[in-house]
């Protein structure tokens, strides 16, 4: 089964959207909602339709596994209730007041700065992982 990117994002009304970014994928699916799961849950309804228009039409239908991923402002936002701007500060060694630029949108990260977004995250989840408890 093919793997295929799609890409979640917030729009300036403050909604989420996803798309499938690879351009040789044959299917135009796209998913909103007012939150990531919501957004997700849109996307993959509609690959579910697709799928049974393209099977119904007697056409065979490519099947695919999504890889999602968000920009910066999506994950900020999805992860608020988790993250404050002073954490996110020592976990990723970006600004707060940069961060919160990207969040409201007034910024966008350029790819070295959402590279190290992200490598802090990761690092972070790993050493999470770890944790073991008596």
């Amino acid at each position: 089964m093919r793997q295929v990117t799609a890409i979640i994002e917030k729009g300036s009304d403050g909604r989420y959207s996803s798309y499938v970014e690879d351009r040789s994928y044959p299917y135009g699916i796209i998913g909103t909602g007012a939150t990531v799961k919501e957004t997700i849950d849109d996307f993959m309804a509609g690959y579910e339709e697709m799928k049974e228009f393209i099977t119904s039409k007697g056409e065979t239908f490519e099947e695919a596994e999504f890889i999602f991923k968000y920009d910066i402002p999506s994950f900020l936002q999805d992860f608020a209730y988790a993250f404050s701007l002073a954490g996110l500060e020592r976990i990723t060694g970006v600004n707060q007041k940069l961060l919160g630029h990207y969040i409201s949108g007034y910024r966008k990260p350029s790819a070295k700065t959402a590279a190290k977004i992200q490598a802090g995250i990761h690092q972070f989840s790993d050493k999470l992982a770890s944790v073991r408890f008596v």
